[in-house]
């Protein structure tokens, strides 16, 4: 059985938030404890706060890569300005380097087709771009996953996810690539220069 954490556990609500928030709770625990708890407990209590400075940690390691503010505005700003030929081969030349075979989808909703240790993975990243994602499109590309006997379907898009598309996204497997996790695959070949 695989043990799988809440999404809106603490733990995972600091592990999503800024690395630093989980030290300073920490900190402020050990505060506390300090000053409220007598003497003979201060010890325990202060190191009650060791699971917020691991998580801490945790958080601060998957951040690292993160782009501040203005550098994740200017890549965006830049790959909006792309046309799809230049964005497609980005996008490859990007899955390439995460050791994926990448290959076009002719005659198909979905534009690349990803190949690595067996699994195969489709995108569609042609409407990056779109600011409108509906269901409809959505189910199509679930059939068109289906059709292509592909195990994950990716979304390309510069926009997050519309909400109302979030529970049928979880429901039918469907990632949504946007903001930090696109700009964390394509910024190395971007700034190569």
């Amino acid at each position: 059985m695989k043990w799988k954490m809440s999404d809106r556990s603490l733990f995972a609500v600091l592990l999503r938030s800024p690395w630093w928030v989980s030290f300073v709770l920490a900190a402020a625990l050990a505060l506390a404890a300090s000053a409220l708890l007598p003497d003979e407990y201060k010890t325990v209590g202060a190191l009650s706060s060791f699971p917020f400075v691991v998580v801490g940690v945790i958080a601060a390691w998957r951040q690292r890569a993160n782009l501040s503010p203005e550098q994740a505005q200017a890549l965006q700003s830049e790959l909006a300005a792309m046309n799809w030929r230049v964005f497609s081969q980005l996008l490859q030349q990007a899955y390439a380097l995460q050791g994926y075979e990448v290959s076009a989808v002719p005659n198909s909703v979905m534009d690349l087709k990803l190949t690595r240790q067996g699994q195969t993975t489709v995108v569609c990243a042609k409407r990056w771009k779109a600011a409108a994602w509906g269901q409809e499109s959505l189910q199509a590309l679930v059939d068109e996953r289906a059709a292509l006997d592909a195990t994950h379907l990716v979304c390309v898009s510069l926009q997050d996810m519309p909400p109302g598309l979030k529970k049928f996204a979880q429901q039918h497997g469907v990632t949504w690539l946007s903001g930090q996790s696109l700009w964390t695959l394509v910024a190395p070949l971007l700034h190569k220069h």
